[in-house]
């Protein structure tokens, strides 16, 4: 009993000390307690623990016994529960020391699970910002590609709107030389009228004159 007592305790220590440096056996250590806790080993462990935990409880009982009974007798310390002392004093050590240290293994097996969760959450969000950053940069590519674009579409817009403000001034020129001509014309229109009419009269008076002149000669031939 004793003896695997020690071997547990050894066992335990050094799977204690695997636990707690990075070495190659600690994952597989972490491997083998994960499955332990898995399906029926949770069970078994408990089972195992609880009855260590009887006995270490029936090893202190004893003990009292033994020491109880000294007391109640008052005589000499007998050898035989010396022995017996000694031997229930040093399974209960052991028991105690391999249960705390089965504690131990198992709050350890934890604190590592939990933070290799953690690291692995820390990964993720810093891929997501890390992916973020990159989107944010290509955003800000974007932007900075559309902020070009547009400046070039309003000094387009400036350019155009120059060529139509000069084409809107030849247009005005043009109109006020079409607005000139119009009123020329009329003149040349009005001036072409009053000069038919000229004409009309003159011709009106050189037939009166001639008439004028074939009646007169008619009365000097008769």
């Amino acid at each position: 009993m004793i003896q695997l007592l020690f071997t547990l305790i050894f066992s335990e220590a050094a799977m204690i000390a695997l636990l707690l440096f990075k070495t190659p056996l600690r994952k597989l250590v972490i491997m083998g307690l994960d499955r332990l806790k898995r399906g029926r080993g949770p069970l078994m462990v408990k089972s195992v623990a609880g009855t260590l935990f009887l006995v270490l409880l029936s090893s202190v009982y004893s003990m009292f016994k033994i020491q109880k009974r000294e007391i109640q007798e008052g005589a000499a310390v007998n050898p035989t529960d010396q022995v017996l002392m000694a031997n229930h004093l040093l399974q209960a050590t052991l028991m105690g020391a391999a249960l705390f240290l089965a504690l131990m293994i198992d709050r350890l097996h934890h604190y590592i699970r939990e933070l290799r969760i953690r690291r692995k959450g820390m990964e993720a969000v810093k891929k997501q910002t890390r992916g973020y950053e990159d989107g944010k940069a290509v955003n800000s590519e974007e932007i900075k590609a559309a902020e070009e674009e547009r400046a070039r579409l309003r000094a387009e817009l400036s350019r155009l709107e120059s060529e139509l403000q000069s084409k809107a001034k030849d247009v005005d020129v043009a109109e006020a030389n079409v607005t000139a001509l119009r009123k020329q014309s009329e003149g040349f229109l009005l001036e072409y009228d009053r000069l038919l009419e000229e004409n009309q009269n003159l011709r009106n008076q050189l037939q009166s004159l001639d008439r004028k002149l074939s009646y007169s000669g008619s009365k000097k031939n008769m």
